[in-house]
């Protein structure tokens, strides 16, 4: 009797040669979704970036909706790196929350010659609910946590008044972000990033204790 063969798995070095091609994809998706945004994105476009067959990409992502979220998820990695874990180096309380502000202007600086995903993508998912809309909102969401917990924590330190409102300040932190973001990109303002940390500094200062008053 005949006996069904057992497909062998994969060796590593076809393991890793696979996972380097579709990090290779990833990285071409994401520079495409930074200019065209991730509506932009097709199986086809990236395959003729990458000069590969449709089929060879459709083999790392499976349809337009995971590569799209694949993207997203990529690109919150990076904000990580770049803004969030170096700042986790300073300070708690203030200087770690002006890092994780300073860094993220100077994120939001280096792409306003193609765009924030996470900006560009609101824009075009804000009200499309889905999967990609979804894990936009996570990876925003989980940023804003962030900065609310580095608020509390300076709350606790003392830097920031005990009627601190994080929420509140957060959305103002986030307002300086999106009018940085149309002002540089739309209306090809100068100066934008020292308005940016000037408007920072004013929102701290609004929340910073009283200093005492002077002794009679």
């Amino acid at each position: 009797m005949a006996t069904s063969s057992i497909p062998r798995p994969p060796s590593p070095k076809a393991l890793q040669k696979g996972l380097q091609t579709r990090a290779a994809i990833l990285d071409a998706a994401l520079g495409l979704a930074s200019h065209m945004g991730l509506e932009g994105l097709s199986i086809g476009t990236l395959a003729e970036v990458m000069q590969m067959s449709k089929s060879g990409v459709f083999a790392h992502f499976g349809s337009r909706e995971e590569l799209q979220i694949s993207v997203i998820r990529e690109y919150h990695t990076r904000f990580e790196e770049e803004v969030f874990f170096p700042s986790m180096a300073e300070d708690r309380g203030l200087p770690r929350l002006r890092s994780l502000f300073e860094r993220w202007i100077r994120r939001v600086s280096i792409e306003l010659d193609s765009g924030c995903i996470y900006i560009s993508g609101a824009v075009e998912f804000d009200d499309r609910p889905g999967p990609v809309r979804d894990a936009l909102v996570s990876m925003v969401r989980a940023w804003h946590l962030a900065l609310q917990r580095a608020i509390a924590m300076a709350v606790e330190e003392g830097h920031l008044r005990p009627e601190t409102d994080p929420s509140q300040l957060l959305f103002e932190m986030h307002g300086l972000i999106l009018a940085l973001h149309h002002d540089a990109r739309l209306l090809r303002n100068t100066g934008v990033l020292d308005r940016a940390r000037r408007g920072f500094e004013r929102l701290v200062a609004d929340w910073q204790p009283l200093p005492p008053s002077p002794r009679t």
